[in-house]
């Protein structure tokens, strides 16, 4: 062992007992450790956020949505999904039509307005099927009856579960109902129940088979928009507007990030303050740093004396006070990292944390542990602490050994 590293070791040591680390070190140790545990925390929670909702929400769905301006119903699949993939057939993955509307439906005990969703029996972009809890993923219409998939939060209010029956009511060719044009009334077979953790479609929406939708509606082959997944999602946006600009009005195409922006949005929100407490809380230990060390010079004032008078060099001295801070952060950091691992292991396994759905979109705190944010908050943090610690290195290197020996 070096002379520095030996006298760095003699000097953290308590004066009583060589085996433990003096509290001065300890509280320090501490303060950096909470802080490297609080910000590695919160930037895994907030990937986790970002990974999960927007996994949810892709899964959920599609990558561009095709409506039309007005909520107007377009063409048949027939005429139009030929066309779209003669031109961009190489860009896209699925393209699939839906059919979207309001109706009612109502149980034994409620009532209440919800989005009736047409899709294909066998659609691949509705992630739905990945989401049953209760029942399965069945829209085949059986010789009794049509059959429907809730969302979760939507059968727990109407008090349904899978086998139940719900009858629904809607408008016929978006006008108002009269003599010739009577409402649909149409009763269902409730054949699952899903769940995805948003409140948007677990609330709000229910799916049937495609067929079934046009014909309540009274659309004949009409729809109300596509789903479309692409093979590139880096190229989302470039695709969506070319696809805007060949089909033209009143075709109106939007990427998930855009018919979804409000959930986007506050995901960016959310990472808005973690520069302030990244910078917080390496001010902290900045401060933490300079001050134990400046008490350790004080502390050693005499030794720093008599090691000068012996022969020491400044530059000894230097890196007694530099070890000293590397050895105090590098401790802090490792137990903060440990902590900030252990932590995210245990909620992301057990889900010890539970959120409100209704508010987060999911229902516990989300993790997604990135060895990326526990490399950017060490270096950052050491970097910061070695260069607080100059400070008062340069300051015990500069005693004089007279004036240090005869310090009280």
């Amino acid at each position: 062992m070096s002379l520095a590293g030996f006298l760095t070791n003699k000097y953290l040591r308590s004066k009583k007992d060589s085996r433990f680390i003096s509290y001065i070190s300890i509280i320090t140790m501490g303060g950096i450790a909470l802080g490297v545990t609080v910000v590695i925390m919160a930037l895994t929670i907030l990937d986790g956020f970002n990974k999960v909702v927007s996994e949810k929400i892709v899964d959920f769905s599609y990558h561009i949505k095709i409506t039309s301006f007005g909520n107007r119903n377009l063409p048949p699949k027939d005429s139009t999904i030929p066309d779209i993939l003669n031109r961009f057939g190489n860009d896209l993955d699925i393209i699939q039509p839906f059919v979207s509307k309001l109706a009612i439906v109502k149980s034994r005990y409620l009532t209440e307005g919800i989005t009736i969703i047409g899709i294909e029996p066998n659609s691949q972009i509705s992630g739905i099927s990945q989401f049953i809890k209760k029942g399965r993923f069945d829209l085949e219409s059986s010789a009794e009856m049509p059959k429907i998939i809730l969302g979760g939060k939507l059968a727990e209010k109407m008090f349904v579960k899978v086998g139940d029956k719900i009858t629904a009511f809607a408008l016929r060719n978006d006008e108002v109902p009269s003599m010739d044009n009577p409402p649909s009334i149409q009763q269902f077979l409730v054949s699952g129940i899903y769940e995805s953790g948003i409140s948007e479609y677990d609330d709000l929406s229910a799916y049937t088979n495609i067929s079934v939708a046009q014909e309540i509606f009274g659309m004949d082959k009409l729809v109300s928009g596509y789903n479309i997944k692409v093979k590139n999602v880096s190229q989302l946006k470039t695709i969506s507007d070319q696809l805007q600009d060949y089909l033209r009005y009143p075709f109106y195409v939007r990427t998930i990030f855009q018919v979804h922006q409000n959930f986007f949005t506050w995901l960016e929100l959310q990472k808005k303050p973690i520069p302030i407490v990244l910078g917080l809380i390496i001010f902290v230990a900045v401060f933490n740093i300079i001050g134990t060390l400046l008490m350790l010079v004080l502390e050693r004032a005499n030794a720093i004396g008599i090691l000068r008078s012996l022969g020491a060099k400044r530059r000894l001295i230097l890196q007694v006070f530099l070890y000293n801070s590397i050895y105090i952060t590098v401790i802090g950091v490792a137990v903060g990292n440990f902590f900030a691992f252990v932590l995210s292991y245990l909620q992301d396994k057990f889900g010890l944390i539970s959120l409100p759905s209704a508010v987060y979109f999911v229902t516990k705190v989300p993790i997604d542990i990135n060895a990326y944010n526990y490399i950017l908050v060490t270096l950052i943090t050491i970097m910061v602490s070695f260069t607080a610690s100059m400070l008062p290195a340069w300051i015990a290197s500069r005693f004089k050994p007279i004036s240090t020996i005869k310090f009280d």
